[in-house]
């Protein structure tokens, strides 16, 4: 009997979608032959509700107003590293369905446009994987969705050394050539880039348990540290 690799701990697809987009400062809005894109314009409420901010004379609004059964759109975000990895890409996330004016506007010259999304999905590796609305309405972002560029880009520039430390726990040691760089960070652990001349491989080390907080997160750092500072041989105990 072969026994399946087992995949490592990690958020779910649709909260790996509602992490993504929470975090997103852009996106980019496809209509019916119109392309647009959208800087700081999205916001999403607790329940997964998407609206975009637009001001009303913009070309997406008067589109919106002027389709009586909605306006169907494709909303595409890009999840880029936060550190200077090679290929930063880390996952696009895809949002399919109709916009329609909200009742409760910003401002007068401001028009709220809600998603009612049909479908939801996310690429990674050439892996995509596919949402329907119901689980992702249901889902939330990984708690460390918001802190984590700010974490990862101070543990890339002010602690190299620590990066070195917990490369020791992603399996083999790494080639003498590898570049190794933080680039991801989830409430189950971190992900490292190992960086080679010619290609490039990526390792997860799963926190001892997983976080409720980014205040949580310097603890279960430490006690990895403590285990790759340990002898080799106790490392798997």
């Amino acid at each position: 009997m072969v026994l399946a690799k087992l995949r490592p701990a990690g958020p779910s697809t649709a909260e790996r979608i509602r992490s993504v987009v929470a975090a997103a400062g852009s996106l980019s809005l496809t209509t019916d032959g119109n392309c647009y894109d959208l800087i700081a314009m999205h916001t999403v409420d607790r329940a997964g509700v998407l609206r975009l901010h637009t001001p009303a004379d913009s070309l997406p609004a008067v589109e919106a107003v002027c389709a009586p059964d909605g306006l169907r759109a494709l909303l595409e975000f890009t999840d880029l590293a936060p550190t200077l990895t090679r290929d930063r890409v880390r996952a696009k996330v895809t949002l399919a369905g109709v916009l329609t004016p909200c009742q409760t506007q910003d401002t007068p010259d401001a028009l709220v446009l809600r998603l009612d999304p049909a479908r939801a999905a996310i690429e990674c590796g050439g892996l995509v994987e596919r949402v329907e609305p119901g689980p992702l309405a249901a889902a939330a972002p990984d708690v460390l969705a918001m802190e984590e560029a700010a974490m990862l880009v101070h543990l890339d520039e002010d602690h190299p050394d620590i990066v070195e430390r917990l490369a020791l726990l992603a399996g083999p040691e790494p080639r003498r050539d590898a570049r190794v760089r933080p680039l991801a960070m989830d409430r189950y652990g971190i992900v490292l880039r190992f960086e080679y001349p010619d290609h490039h491989e990526d390792a997860r080390v799963a926190f001892p348990v997983p976080v409720r907080s980014a205040g949580e997160v310097r603890r279960q750092v430490e006690r990895l540290l403590s285990r790759a500072y340990a002898p080799r041989e106790r490392r798997g105990t």
